[in-house]
């Protein structure tokens, strides 16, 4: 009976932190929720998640929509810092950076409601999302540089763009079972 099933690969480490091999550059800090006797406090952003020390230039939030995917961006001079808030949605990396030790790696996040989760995207990481949820997820940026309405900084690719081996929906499990079957 075992011989058709696939075995489980590690996702998660014994502290409970996701299994996955970092990109360079990124940093993914899930945040705790506080629980207080008339609500729950969470924190968004704290000045030494992001060790370059580059303030704030602006703030703004997407919403996207249940089943939706936005993908594929990427900018050649700003850090984003996303905070996601509110649903359920898989962030995914990919890091375009030919001169990076982590070029070509791709990187899956899951944060919302159960798991809020800040993460720092260097310029040249190209990132996407998928709301899994049923309700909008909604998600903070806190960008070191701010729009550019006559020259922006944001580059974009069509979700199935083939320069990113990665295909949205598929169980990421499966994938890379698919890419590399003989690992256990």
């Amino acid at each position: 009976m075992f011989d058709s099933a696939v075995k489980d690969m590690q996702m998660i480490t014994s502290d409970w932190q996701k299994f996955s091999k970092p990109i360079e550059g990124v940093i993914a800090k899930e945040v705790l929720h506080v629980p207080r006797d008339h609500g729950v406090l969470t924190e968004i952003f704290r000045p030494e998640w992001d060790p370059s020390g580059v303030p704030v230039a602006q703030i703004y939030q997407s919403r996207l929509f249940p089943g939706a995917i936005g993908a594929w961006s990427c900018h050649k001079l700003a850090v984003d810092r996303l905070f996601v808030s509110q649903g359920h949605l898989k962030i995914v990396l990919f890091d375009g950076r030919e001169d990076s030790p982590t070029h070509g790696t791709l990187q899956e996040h899951i944060a919302g409601d159960a798991r809020p989760a800040f993460l720092l995207i260097p310029p040249g990481v190209w990132h996407g999302m998928h709301n899994l949820g049923t309700t909008d997820a909604i998600m903070l940026n806190f960008p070191t540089r701010p729009y550019n309405y006559e020259d922006p900084d944001h580059y974009r690719l069509q979700h199935d763009a083939l320069e990113i081996p990665y295909t949205w929906g598929e169980n990421s499990e499966r994938r890379r079972l698919r890419s590399n079957p003989k690992q256990e």
